[in-house]
């Protein structure tokens, strides 16, 4: 191969092995090439970003993962820093500790090819990873009169200091909503730190949120402010709140009631104060009644709720609007930005009439697709294009005829069959519909409303898409749940 060809250059590969041979097998495949091995070991605590110029990646064996020891995973996580997981097997992205932007996987018999050509994809991904993308805040568009409502109410509470709740569905924006609200702030120059909650790692809580005194635990070789301190003089936002454990909220609660935090390995009491904003998919309302979210933290979290609509109700100007603020986005950020004029109507109309229960998310993600279409061809290509379209669909539709499955638990007297026999139309209807019924605990009167349809409409709907089905039968009691 030619050496011209290779990008695996000035990389710092931080390896941790256990007792396994990973670190001096990836010295040897590596010795030609200008990649410094770092070996800190299990314990050694938190090693410091040795260059800014160069792209960090992490080599880790997943055996480590149940040897407490390891805390090297606090300091990966903050950092971001893309992980090589070193598994027995191959395995998929495991989101459980890193979004899959930064997890990537190799078998332990793994090859210096194998090991080149998954640096060589990460380093180069590295540098041309603002050629195509958008910025990480999506550009806020508001034509809808739903829409319009919400942002009203952010800029009325925004500088009022108090916590906010915010509801929506996965993708609807949460985190868009919560910058703004800080944005708009009188404390917008303070830190705005973001924590997706169901993404903190098990037993790591403490070390992440309250942070660390130096010689606090083997291999801390400095102190360490917890997510709490970052967060002081700004806005905490903390995403997917209805995933934290009880013993968790306890602990979360208590800083809210005192406002100070005290590091792990210290007994000095430090005074934080930030504005919190929580964001949700779930109804909290129900998960304290089940027991499985503290009464007395959602009312500490929800003095200001806020609900952002799905995009689907937002209606199809917003979607047109939307995807033209996405795509202008990507052209903008691109080192290789085209001069492609307007998308041409026959697309602004397919995005007008597509259905996306991954909200803003999967537009977004649309979007990124069909720019490449047009990067790489140099024309809006329909065939293309609608095979793109066509293949979200078919995906959508896929997850809607298994979504069932996962909802039985959450409803015992309301069982959906599978929709057998349904036509890929009536699929993702019946996605938009199921989706509707989640967001609103079931609740057919909720439901239709936010779907903008009468209860009768909804109850000919649930019939005809086979969602509301009792044992087996169709039941007038179920339309007036």
């Amino acid at each position: 191969m030619n050496r011209s060809a290779i990008v695996t250059e000035d990389i710092d590969l931080y390896v941790w092995e256990g007792g396994t041979d990973v670190g001096v097998r990836a010295e040897r495949m590596l010795a030609a090439y200008d990649v410094n091995v770092i070996r800190p070991g299990v314990d050694a605590g938190f090693p410091p970003l040795r260059d800014a110029a160069r792209t960090q990646v992490a080599l880790v064996s997943v055996a480590l993962m149940g040897d407490g020891n390891f805390f090297g995973l606090d300091w990966l996580t903050h950092e971001a820093i893309p992980v090589i997981w070193v598994a027995a097997e191959t395995r998929g992205q495991d989101p459980t500790f890193f979004p899959p932007s930064h997890a990537h996987t190799l078998p332990h018999t793994f090859s210096g090819v194998e090991l080149r050509a998954l640096l060589n994809r990460i380093a180069g991904g590295a540098a041309a990873r603002g050629a195509m993308q958008p910025t990480e805040a999506a550009p806020l568009v508001a034509t809808s009169q739903a829409m319009r409502a919400v942002l009203e109410e952010v800029d009325i509470f925004a500088d009022c200091g108090s916590n906010v709740l915010v509801f929506g569905e996965t993708g609807v924006g949460k985190e868009r909503i919560a910058r703004r609200l800080h944005d708009q702030a009188a404390w917008s120059s303070g830190p705005f730190v973001a924590v997706n909650c169901g993404a903190v790692p098990e037993g790591l809580f403490e070390a992440h949120f309250f942070g660390h005194a130096k010689g606090a635990f083997t291999g801390a070789i400095g102190a360490h402010k917890g997510y709490f301190e970052q967060a002081s003089g700004g806005t905490l936002f903390l995403d997917e709140i209805g995933d934290l454990p009880l013993y968790q909220q306890v602990k979360l609660l208590r800083v809210l009631e005192h406002n100070t935090v005290t590091r792990l390995g210290s007994t000095t009491e430090v005074p934080v104060r930030f504005r919190l904003v929580s964001a949700t998919n779930k109804d909290l309302t129900d998960l304290v009644a089940r027991g499985l979210f503290r009464a007395d933290l959602y009312y500490r979290l929800a003095v200001i709720e806020l609900t952002v609509p799905t995009l689907d109700t937002r209606g199809r100007d917003e979607k047109i609007a939307l995807f033209r603020a996405l795509l202008a986005r990507f052209w903008e950020s691109g080192q290789d930005a085209i001069e492609g004029g307007q998308p041409p109507e026959w697309l602004l109309d397919q995005v007008g009439g597509t259905s996306f229960p991954g909200n803003v998310r999967e537009l977004s993600n649309l979007v990124e697709r069909v720019a490449l279409v047009r990067r790489q061809l140099g024309n809006w290509d329909f065939v293309r294009i609608q095979a793109v379209f066509d293949r979200m669909r078919m995906r959508n539709a896929g997850i809607a005829a298994t979504a069932p499955q996962m909802h039985i638990a959450d409803s015992a007297d309301l069982e959906p069959t599978d929709g057998r026999g349904l036509s890929p139309a009536e699929l993702l209807e019946r996605a938009r519909v199921m989706t509707a019924l989640q967001a609103n605990g079931w609740r057919r009167q909720d439901t239709a409303q936010a779907l903008g349809i009468s209860r009768k409409v909804l109850w000919e709907k649930m019939r005809k898409l086979q969602l509301n089905r009792v044992n087996g039968s169709m039941t007038e009691d179920a339309y007036e749940g």
